[in-house]
């Protein structure tokens, strides 16, 4: 096969195609009419001599060659995209550029306050535009079109660059008129009304079944392993109504411990360790391979390490 005669437009299409396992899909991700797409695709059956992609009751799947071809179609047009980067020199002060970041509301609670007030003295005209983790999914973040997602992740595609932010344990807040501040043990805890908060992971979430208590997240799965369980009455999603929710004098709240320290200067809150063993979790970031090499966006993960970094030392509030 000659090198030169290839498309380089075939690969593109290519993998949008296995990305979507649909020809409509992959036409409009690409901004392309369908015919085209449909096209590229007889030309790359004809230039792989191979289905490629196969019509079945599932959908579209891939062949095993495609199969074996898609990372390294995913390589070839990463270094494409190292290849034709600016070489000129990012200049925070003076870019407008619009960061596109998923964080949990764990992380934005703790640290995305603290890069805000970085940004405004270092890069004032630049822009963060936050998603939730229910808006982002893992093929957008594989495209580039949101730039870092920060999470606390169990299981993420290989092919993604990530980085340890910091690890973090557990503690409780509760009112400081709350009876159980008076002895506040484990036999304490678990005769008390609690509040659930968590939604870390990607995708749309679901209603929560308060008997699966191994769905319930890191609390619940430890308590289960001293055969215990806990009194929850109220779910959430989100910390702030979580912490609010905290100061009313009959609830208790279990939180990762960098959440509840802001609110140590909260004369209402009261924080305590929680009274049994929680395994410690890391919070991480990660980006596609496309966005590696990108000058502006290697700003913006210097710059989040080095808050995440004060952080975890205590300098910032």
């Amino acid at each position: 096969m000659n090198v030169a005669r290839i498309d380089l437009n075939l690969l593109v299409y290519l993998d949008a195609l296995l990305r979507e396992r649909n020809v409509t899909r992959a036409a409009n991700q690409l901004g392309i009419t369908q015919p085209a797409m449909s096209n590229g695709l007889r030309r790359l059956r004809d230039l792989f001599e191979d289905p490629l992609l196969v019509r079945t009751s599932e959908g579209m799947i891939p062949t095993e060659r495609a199969q074996k071809l898609q990372p390294m179609i995913r390589n070839v047009l990463a270094n494409v995209e190292k290849a034709v980067q600016p070489t000129s020199e990012f200049v925070a002060e003076e870019s407008e550029r619009v960061f596109r970041i998923m964080a949990s509301d764990y992380a934005e609670s703790t640290l995305i306050r603290p890069l805000l007030q970085r940004l405004s003295e270092i890069a004032p005209k630049i822009r963060l535009d936050i998603m939730t983790p229910s808006d982002v999914s893992y093929q957008d973040v594989e495209q580039g079109t949101v730039d870092i997602i920060i999470n606390r992740f169990d299981h993420i595609p290989q092919s993604f660059h990530q980085m340890s932010l910091w690890h973090d344990t557990f503690s409780c807040l509760f009112s400081v008129e709350n009876p159980i501040i008076d002895n506040f043990d484990l036999f304490s805890y678990l005769q008390a009304q609690h509040i659930w908060v968590s939604k870390t992971g990607m995708g749309t979430g679901v209603g929560i079944n308060p008997s699966e208590a191994q769905k319930l997240g890191w609390i619940d799965e430890a308590l289960m392993r001293i055969g215990k369980t806990r009194n929850i009455t109220v779910f959430t999603r989100h910390y702030l109504s979580a912490v609010l929710f905290a100061e009313q004098k009959n609830l208790i709240l279990t939180i990762p411990s960098k959440a509840a320290q802001s609110q140590r200067n909260n004369p209402k809150l009261m924080i305590k360790p929680v009274p049994f063993a929680i395994e410690p979790f890391e919070l991480k970031m990660a980006w596609s391979p496309l966005l590696q090499t990108n000058t502006d966006h290697q700003w913006m993960r210097r710059l989040i390490k080095s808050v995440a970094n004060e952080i975890e030392s205590g300098v910032t509030e």
